[in-house]
């Protein structure tokens, strides 16, 4: 049988590529069993990884395999808390050489594929063009963070990507041993060295720090049960409150819920607390589905499952703000209870030295000063009207600290936040607390990762959008048989009423109004009317944000405008936050001449 002349050279191609990575591997072995013969010392157990790395190094083979590597990197630099730099190879993009510190050890991983995805059994093959659902790999290795192409779903789906990870050098503490270990089990598939550790030390290790965490999570148990215990003595109609020691994350592990809460900085991608409150508060919210379908199940995230989906539910956002708060030196916790009609809910609590109590809502940004009421007081006496949607607390929690509510009411309005006072709020051990959720307790606990700028280009994407918006209204008026005049400057005289829309829910005040109703009052002549409708999104798709400002009958109205002179202006702003992020300000406008 013979293959076309292009097979041909693919396969004699695809062939030489194989034995020059062979014969790569081949002379790596033959000069480290040189160097072991000829440099090893009698009075010697075991040469440094140094020593055999200067030995590679003499002979030209960390020169010709980094000659051979191609890494591709984001077309945008993405600032991080740490300078390391990120690197993701792709044989199948345009290449482009980046630089690689050779001082420096990296661990090259390559994905190849998936198999048994058995809910994706029976997914048709996407046709070309077709719009399909898609798998990203996303990865976490110490302060880097990758995320590999989108593939379409599949039982076996076509991943193929590669990840060059920077591996730290040897130093004291806990991550060098981790980092150690790793790089003597991927030795392991070379001939032995005379290693300092072997693969039998590496796995007896990893036993015996399993065995560790279990016997510590098994005592923490045993404690949370003999504190509710105590909690019920107390006064038994506790058991009605909504107090939470454990959940259950995404793989389905029950974990102390201190564990979900860590101080995180932001490094310079957020500036204040009140925009770190307004990154989390355009993440996505959504409650996770139960598996299979039906209705709703109560599951919380890992923070990197929850910044990779880009969406959770209410504790997911409160435990991202928790901790970013806790990062920026307040006295952070995260609230368990309920708001209007008893719906369960998490919300952020900030303790001030001056002993003010600041309510910070996940979900919206906002937030308010609690003033507890008196329920002892005089039907007469004036009391302060909460203006927060909470309605009861049972518990509050950081990574140090968790209390239960013991007070006579759980009601919020009536709560004293006394953390101190253990007649009001039962604390559990924070030894104990500390044995399972410190760093480096156990295994178990997910690292943190760090947050990751946006790669979202703002002026681009709003200049789409805008532009996006201009063709489906000019369409919608068409259908309706009205003409279409823009007008560009009016337009842009909106911008500043997107930006100070921006500011104010980022820190609350109000700034830039007079200037922007002053310079429509000059822009639109005498005997004209103006109208204007601004809307906000977290997304960035035109045709559904055009979809929801008709159903406003305000903004239908302005874009379905009739008269004289109709002159009409759209103005879209998109705001950027970490992990691709985004506010989007749209406001319609139209000025015209009534026609009486």
């Amino acid at each position: 049988m013979s293959l076309p002349p292009e097979k041909a050279s693919e396969l004699k191609q695809l062939i030489h590529q194989q034995l020059s990575k062979m014969d790569v591997h081949g002379r790596i072995r033959e000069i480290l069993a040189e160097t072991i013969r000829e440099e090893l010392a009698p009075d010697q157990q075991h040469l440094s990884t140094e020593d055999l790395i200067k030995a590679l190094r003499r002979r030209g083979i960390i020169d010709d395999v980094m000659k051979e590597l191609n890494f591709v990197t984001d077309s945008v630099d993405q600032e991080l808390p740490s300078p390391k730099q990120i690197v993701a190879f792709d044989k199948q993009s345009t290449l482009k050489k980046t630089n690689i510190d050779p001082t420096r050890r990296y661990l090259y991983l390559q994905v190849l594929g998936g198999k048994a995805f058995l809910e994706h059994l029976q997914e048709p093959e996407p046709l070309p063009g077709q719009v399909c659902s898609t798998f990203t790999l996303c990865l976490h290795y110490r302060n880097q963070r990758f995320r590999s192409k989108p593939v379409p779903c599949a039982c076996e789906p076509d991943f193929h990507d590669g990840f060059l990870l920077e591996v730290h050098r040897e130093s004291s503490g806990t991550e060098s041993k981790v980092s150690v270990g790793i790089l003597n089990i991927k030795l392991e598939m070379y001939p032995p060295l005379n290693q300092t550790l072997s693969q039998e030390v590496v796995n007896t290790q990893l036993a015996l720090e399993r065995q560790k965490t279990a016997e510590k999570e098994r005592l923490f148990l045993v404690y949370a049960k003999q504190w509710w215990r105590e909690y019920l003595q107390i006064r038994p109609s506790h058991n009605s409150r909504l107090v939470k020691i454990f959940a259950q994350d995404e793989n389905g592990i029950n974990r102390p819920v201190c564990s979900y809460v860590k101080p995180l900085r932001a490094g310079r991608l957020l500036d204040t607390p009140r925009q770190a409150a307004r990154f989390v508060n355009v993440l996505g919210y959504e409650r996770a589905p139960v598996i299979g379908g039906g209705g709703k199940q109560e599951q919380w995230c890992t923070l990197l499952a929850f910044l990779c989906r880009n969406k959770g539910d209410c504790e997911d956002h409160a435990n991202l703000l928790c901790s970013l708060l806790l990062g920026y030196g307040l006295e952070a916790f995260v609230c368990v209870g309920t708001k209007a009609k008893g719906a369960p809910h998490s919300w952020v609590m900030t303790c001030g030295t001056d002993g003010t109590i600041m309510f910070w809502e996940s979900l919206t940004g906002h937030r308010y000063i609690h003033k507890p009421t008196n329920p002892d007081g005089s039907p007469l006496a004036e009391q302060p009207k909460p203006l927060y949607p909470y309605r009861t607390i049972g518990c509050v929690f950081n990574h140090q600290m968790f209390l239960g509510n013991c007070q006579p009411s759980d009601a919020v309005e009536t709560c004293i936040f006394d953390l101190n006072d253990e007649s009001k709020w039962k604390p559990m051990s924070e030894d104990a607390i500390k044995s399972v959720c410190a760093p480096g307790a156990t295994t178990s606990l997910p690292p943190f990762p760090p947050l990751c700028a946006s790669t979202i280009d703002a002026s681009v994407t709003s200049n789409e959008i805008e532009m996006q918006l201009r063709l489906l209204v000019s369409e919608h008026r068409k259908d309706l048989g009205l003409t279409t005049v823009w007008e560009d400057q009016l337009s842009y005289l909106l911008s500043p009423a997107l930006a100070s829309y921006e500011f104010e829910r980022t820190t609350s005040i109000s700034a830039g109004n007079e200037e922007f109703q002053d310079a429509i009052r000059r822009a639109v002549p005498d005997g004209h009317t103006f109208k204007g409708f601004p809307i906000h999104f977290v997304y960035r798709n035109a045709r559904r944000a055009f979809a929801t400002c008709l159903r406003s009958p305000f903004c239908e109205e302005i874009i379905c405008c009739r008269g004289d002179q109709v002159r009409l202006a759209v103005r879209v702003r998109v705001f950027t936050y970490p992990e691709s992020a985004c506010a989007v300000w749209i406001m319609f406008a139209c000025k015209y001449r009534s026609v009486l």
